[in-house]
């Protein structure tokens, strides 16, 4: 069995004073999950490093820029059975300004602005809904102790 990190996870969120939003987009049928809520993801393309696949899945599925852009201090594992390998995703988040227009890809086909608990609800997997906890903690209570590195945009 391997150990690849070969995909990235995504949690756009907006904040507005102290109350914080998650952009979650709905799979497309005939796309891989159909009809599953989830927040940006995507595949690592040869030669690019993982905060600019990142920045890349996040303006094809949703059009979005993000302002601001953090390293989150969580990784997602999951085992992939049907080619028996683990794989440890990076995950970021992306501020985006509050009144921000989301343009979605083919690949999904509706989107909502959560509060975290709402998008714990919608997640499937519990590294994502972890990683709503992390970045929650982080901008919403301002701990200093987690090292949320930003990306310079």
């Amino acid at each position: 069995m391997q150990l690849v990190s070969n995909m990235i996870e995504a949690h756009i969120f907006r904040q507005k004073d102290d109350k914080i939003e998650f952009l979650l987009i709905k799979r497309a049928e005939g796309e891989i999950y159909p009809g599953l809520w989830q927040m940006v993801s995507g595949k690592i393309d040869g030669g690019e490093k993982a905060y600019e696949t990142a920045l890349r899945e996040i303006k094809e599925e949703t059009g979005l820029t993000p302002e601001r852009f953090w390293v989150a201090p969580n990784i997602n594992p999951f085992y992939e059975p049907a080619k028996d390998y683990i794989s440890l995703l990076p995950v970021f988040a992306a501020l985006v300004k509050y009144n921000s227009q989301v343009t979605l890809s083919e690949e999904h086909s509706d989107f909502k602005w959560v509060e975290p608990a709402a998008a714990k609800k919608l997640l499937a997997w519990p590294g994502q809904r972890k990683s709503v906890d992390v970045i929650t903690e982080y901008f919403k209570n301002d701990i200093s102790f987690l090292n949320f590195v930003e990306i310079k945009l």
